[in-house]
């Protein structure tokens, strides 16, 4: 077994995620017994700088070595940020020929129906670098047309005047057949040694022209700086005496190796958020609880994911800054609306938070460090939510005069306002976005948000949390323990994956399902490779199978679970029926039903330390640790017993107002809301009259 693979158990286990605005960190004892958490602000123009500064002083203190670190698992954005900035590489694209404008044409939907002014991202391939070939393979993957000597060569004069430093190839129909993408992925190396080559057959071999090609263009767009930042990552590690090498959360919440990720950056675009419902799911499971929405409010953005069985949604489409993407991910909505979302008036007169960020440099006013416009941390500086002696146990000061100054010159001031009024209302904007987004994941895909537990985790999550839950008229929230660092815990319940996917395109399924055979078994053969690749032992090696099928006509399919790829198309059929119901509201019985894909998702279990609650006989009221003037929404300023989490234990009940602090978060509890502890230190928040259950 490879000393990199995170099977092998040391002495302690860390996650990190790397955030807007900080960088956050958990560490694990083998034995599970014991917990480190840790923040450091983070540092955009070079990420790993704060990943290695950060992981040094974790280590510091835990006690123990930096050899003493078995595993190291990793979030990051950057991927989606330098799609974001538009700070890739130089990208050309080879397609067949009469296919190079497929990623202007799309799908030829505007980005919004009735706002003319918004203008879809203009492709990461501009045309001058998009080239064609002479080739042709047939829907079903017979070669029609060769690739020719003379059309190799004026392929090569071509790609030698467009100056580009990555290269995507997607080919009519590649994901039937591969060969011509291969010869040219080949050749192309051959005369361009230096360039980063993507080939669609490997980074999304399923149908759909435009969403294959889209892509395979953003892989290899962000891959070179990708590499860089990876390789750098590992070399300050190895530097900081870590052995251990970093493993990187996908946008599925399974982990990858170094070299994956080199080869397929793209699939860590949700890396961050994935980790988050992960960490949460794991919890859900623990608590037993049906159905579970997260909201992740960091510095820049929330994240808002639903849990459903302790199984997170998962979406095999969506656009990352524009760009639409294909594959396998948990399906998670952004808005822009966090800590440092700003706040501002609008031309009409009305309040206005985000999507603008204050981001981490400058960061909010109260933070001290050059910021000028108020935020959402601002607001709640002025309301006395937040310790005005600094965030991170201090470490972070505060400056409530400059909050308060910027909140009466660009808010409280145009709207002639008190600026508590102006505080609250900004507060209120953002909890109005969050709920939204939460109605978005629930009720409009048949989910009772009334019916649902709020996770509430990120800096910014549990002071929203009790006014969110109202908004969505949601009883109980979860707030786990060290909520802003709840992603870093989600990478250390991750385990590796690999995802696996093949085209059929199959009608009359019941003459030829043995071709459903037959593709499953090649798929299990590389899912194999892949396990033994990676040293996984036999025990710890889960396969699971599903199919995509739509009735004949329809444009989207619908994914059923095929328990051990064994099923016979009867069975399936009936499957594929109550699935399509339960997603459509309606079956439709008579009518053929098409099979697209099949799909096999390999798991790779990684060994957790283990986490244990403790059980609780009594109730008590704990004694606060200070008092401090807050201001509420109904009752205006009043004393405000504060709390330090850390002294909370299970069995600890108290009823609001209240404030309760430690190093990675705040939580709110406004009047009459309530709050116990449970076995696992959760705070489980209670906003309706009653006491919890």
């Amino acid at each position: 077994m490879p000393t990199d693979a995170p099977h092998q158990k040391k002495i302690i286990r860390v996650g990190l995620d790397v955030g807007g605005t900080f960088t956050d960190f958990m560490a694990l004892s083998e034995d599970g017994q014991e917990v480190w958490y840790h923040k450091v602000p983070s540092t955009p123009d070079d990420p790993s700088r704060a990943i290695v500064e950060g992981l040094v002083e974790l280590i510091a203190m835990t006690g123990r070595q930096p050899g003493d670190v078995g595993y190291l698992g990793h979030g990051t954005t950057v991927a989606t940020n330098m799609v974001i900035e538009r700070r890739g590489s130089s990208t050309a694209l080879v397609t067949t020929r009469g296919f190079r404008d497929v990623l202007e044409i799309a799908r030829q939907t505007r980005p919004h129906l009735y706002d003319y002014r918004v203008q879809r991202a203009e492709p990461l391939a501009p045309r001058r670098r998009r080239l064609e070939v002479s080739e042709r393979v047939s829907g079903d993957g017979q070669v029609l047309e060769a690739v020719s000597q003379q059309s190799l060569a004026a392929l090569v004069r071509g790609l030698e005047a467009s100056e580009f430093e990555s290269l995507a190839v997607s080919l009519l129909h590649a994901y039937r057949n591969p060969v011509h993408e291969k010869l040219l992925a080949d050749a192309l190396g051959e005369h361009f040694p230096d360039a980063f080559i993507s080939v669609s057959s490997e980074v999304s071999p399923e149908f759909r022209e435009f969403e294959r090609t889209s892509t395979t263009v953003l892989n290899a767009y962000v891959a070179p700086r990708m590499g860089t930042y990876v390789e750098r990552l590992r070399n300050r590690v190895d530097e900081a005496g870590v052995t251990a090498s970093p493993f990187t959360v996908q946008s599925n919440g399974g982990l990858m190796a170094i070299d994956e990720v080199r080869k397929f950056p793209v699939r860590t675009c949700l890396s961050g958020p994935a980790a988050g419902v992960v960490g949460a799911a794991s919890l859900a499971r623990a608590l037993e609880l049906d159905a579970v929405v997260t909201f992740d409010v960091g510095g820049t953005s929330t994240d808002v994911s639903l849990i459903v069985d302790a199984k997170p949604a998962v979406t095999m489409e969506r656009d990352v800054a524009g760009y639409t993407t294909r594959s396998p991910m948990i399906d998670v909505h952004v808005i822009g609306a966090g800590g440092g979302s700003i706040a501002s008036v609008d031309d009409a007169g009305g309040l206005k938070v985000g999507p603008e960020s204050a981001g981490a440099h400058p960061g909010p006013a109260a933070y001290g460090l050059g910021g000028d416009r108020p935020t959402i941390t601002d607001a709640h500086v002025v309301l006395g939510r937040l310790n005005p002696a600094g965030l991170l146990n201090g470490a972070l000061p505060l400056d409530e005069h400059a909050a308060r100054g910027v909140l009466q010159r660009d808010v409280a001031g145009p709207l002639e306002l008190e600026v508590e009024t102006a505080a609250l209302g900004t507060t209120q904007v953002a909890v109005a976005h969050i709920a939204r987004a939460i109605r978005a994941v629930t009720s409009e895909r048949g989910q009772d948000p009334r019916d649902v537990t709020l996770c509430a985790y990120g800096g910014a999550g549990p002071l929203l949390a009790t006014a969110v839950a109202r908004e969505v008229e949601c009883r109980f929230v979860v707030v786990p323990h060290s909520p802003g660092t709840l992603c870093a815990r989600g990478i250390l319940s991750s385990d590796m994956r690999r995802d696996y996917v093949s085209t059929l395109m199959l009608d009359w399924l019941e003459r030829r399902w043995m071709e459903v055979a037959s593709a499953f078994s090649e798929l299990t053969k590389r899912a194999v490779a892949w396990f033994d690749a990676h040293d996984v032992a036999t025990g710890d090696r889960q396969l699971h199978y599903s199919i995509d099928a739509r009735y004949t006509g329809q444009s989207f399919e619908v994914a059923v679970e095929v328990p051990d790829g064994n099923l016979s198309a009867t069975i399936f059929v009936e499957r594929f029926h109550a699935a399509h119901k339960a997603s459509y509201g309606y079956a439709i019985p008579s009518r053929g039903v098409t099979l697209v894909n099949c799909r096999l998702v390999a798991v790779a279990k990684v060994p957790k330390s283990p986490l244990t609650a403790v059980s609780i006989d009594t109730l008590s009221t704990p004694a606060p640790h200070n008092v401090r003037q807050v201001f509420h929404d109904e009752t205006g300023w009043q004393p405000t017993p504060v709390y330090k989490r850390d002294e909370l234990k299970p069995g600890h009940d108290l009823v609001g107002p209240a404030i309760i602090e430690e190093m990675s978060s705040t939580v709110y509890l406004g009047p009459h809301d309530q709050l116990r502890v449970d076995g696992w230190r959760n705070l489980v928040l209670d906003v309706s009259t009653g006491s919890p259950s």
